[in-house]
């Protein structure tokens, strides 16, 4: 069977990479005593795949890790199992079984599936933007002026390759505080309902982990991310400093990933990875 597993990374835990991170879910569930499904061959390991890994020194609310079992308990007992394991900075939220695809339907992955990403930045209390930008409001102000650009130009690198490419049709939600990014987000979002109880799926509802910064220079962006365009909060932010003559440094922002979207081919809404069965 198929599981979708929902997790929060957050703390110390933001400087383990995604390598790392792998390496501690496999320990993790043989510390659980999941009954993994392992792949065959001279060296098998556990069959899992994650969704977007999260970038060194980001923390967040919505990863996800899909994995294979042989056998399950309860959801709830399998969450219960697996954070009595878990180090601090590490907290699983969601546990889903995932329908067996259809007879000719495609294969599909945590990964493959993802199109949107919502994202918090901050920045960090001891770092400046400069004397033009002393508060919220400020920032607020010189950000919807960045914003309102019909093209927001960068150099956006490749390990093999760079080219300009304008970011500003990959930004499709901006706000500066949660309640107006929640009233955004009402109406980009498919009305779809993530069943809370029941027998394949059990979930916790656990309040946000993002630091909270008493400058409160604070920014909701809804970015793409998937195979086909994937932009990163960084190169926003840093396109934002280039554009308001401030020096660029990645170590004042905290960025913390929200959650994670696919797109309804019809309707063209977004649904988090946590409501879907497949």
């Amino acid at each position: 069977m198929k599981v979708r597993i929902k997790f929060k990374k957050y703390g110390a835990m933001k400087f383990i990479g995604h390598l790392d991170v792998m390496r501690y879910f496999q320990k993790a569930f043989r510390r659980a005593d999941y009954d993994s499904e392992y792949t065959k061959g001279f060296n098998p390991h556990q069959i899992m795949s994650f969704a977007a890994p999260l970038g060194l020194g980001l923390t967040s609310d919505g990863e996800y890790v899909d994995i294979s079992l042989n056998s399950s308990k309860s959801p709830e007992d399998m969450v219960k199992a697996i954070n009595e394991v878990m180090s601090e900075g590490f907290l699983v939220t969601g546990f889903r079984i995932l329908r067996e695809p259809k007879e000719n339907e495609k294969h599909v992955t945590a990964m493959s599936l993802i199109s949107s990403a919502d994202y918090l930045i901050s920045l960090k209390d001891g770092y400046s933007l400069g004397e033009e930008i002393l508060s919220g409001k400020d920032f607020r102000e010189a950000f919807e002026k960045f914003y309102s650009k019909s093209e927001i130009i960068i150099n956006k690198k490749t390990k093999t390759s760079e080219k300009l490419v304008n970011i500003r049709p990959m930004i499709s939600l901006v706000s500066f505080d949660e309640k107006e990014h929640k009233e955004k987000l009402r109406d980009k979002l498919m009305n779809v309902t993530r069943p809370e109880n029941g027998e394949k799926s059990y979930f916790l509802d656990i309040e946000s982990m993002a630091q909270v910064y008493d400058n409160d220079i604070k920014i909701y962006l809804q970015l793409d991310t998937g195979s086909v365009s994937n932009l990163k909060p960084e190169l926003v932010m840093e396109a934002f400093c280039k554009d308001n003559n401030i020096e660029y440094n990645s170590f004042a922002w905290q960025v913390h990933r929200l959650e994670l979207y696919t797109r309804d081919e019809k309707t063209k809404k977004l649904i988090p990875l946590d409501h879907l069965d497949k």
